[in-house]
């Protein structure tokens, strides 16, 4: 038998290294923290009929979610810092299949600040998430909670405004769905971000203002 050429040797032994970071880089955003969910969903199943919490950073730090509703099942999951278009590509692994009895979406901030568009393509990227959910979920409640004002994202409020009055529109005439406002609360007299809600990054909330939402949010719920 010929023995292989030392470069085609070194040529394979590369493959074997690369080919699998490759796959590994390949992944979409936030793969791993799904496959979380569906390993922590197989070791403990969720609870059935819930009332369903998504969408990005702000719904995955609200740690106090179960107690802020002791009289709702509630679920959360929230990830990473996600947009719209993330909370799109996932509907089937982490939306859908817990079939819950409502869901509350909190999504679009990062779509603005990191993405640069404009209000518009905003409520194009929310439609595409609405209209996946009820394509399988024609019945379930579903509500948006607003994008939020941020201090440290102070310069994509008039775009956020914007697009939370296009997203406010749209579900206006559609059938068990309610957008939730959030935004005006957190604002101060002066109509600016309250500065006292906020973590030192001045980004996420501190427990002050998920009190806040809780208080807002609360009425929106569907009852056990």
């Amino acid at each position: 038998m010929k023995k292989l050429p030392y470069f085609l040797i070194f040529l394979l032994i590369c493959s074997c290294l690369i080919l699998p970071a490759c796959a590994q880089l390949s992944k979409p955003p936030f793969w791993q923290e799904i496959q979380n969910f569906k390993e922590q969903d197989k070791q403990n199943p969720p609870p059935q009929d819930a009332i369903l919490f998504v969408g990005s950073s702000s719904i995955r730090m609200w740690k106090s979610l179960e107690s802020d509703f002791p009289e709702r099942t509630v679920l959360n999951r929230g990830f990473g810092g996600s947009t719209l278009r993330d909370l799109d590509y996932y509907l089937n692994d982490i939306v859908l299949p817990y079939k819950p009895k409502q869901i509350i979406i909190y999504s679009g901030e990062n779509d603005v600040a990191g993405g640069n568009i404009s209000a518009e393509e905003l409520l194009q990227r929310f439609q595409k998430v609405f209209e996946g959910i009820r394509a399988e979920m024609p019945r379930v409640p579903i509500a948006f909670v607003s994008m939020k004002p941020s201090p440290s994202r102070e310069q994509y409020m008039p775009v956020l405004e914007e697009a939370n009055a296009l997203v406010k529109d749209y579900l206006k005439d559609k059938p068990n769905a309610q957008y939730i406002d959030i935004y005006n609360p957190m604002l101060d007299e002066s109509g600016n971000p309250k500065a006292d809600i906020f973590l030192e990054d001045k980004l996420h909330m501190n427990a002050k203002g998920y009190r806040i939402w809780t208080e807002v949010i609360e009425p929106y719920l569907v009852s056990e």
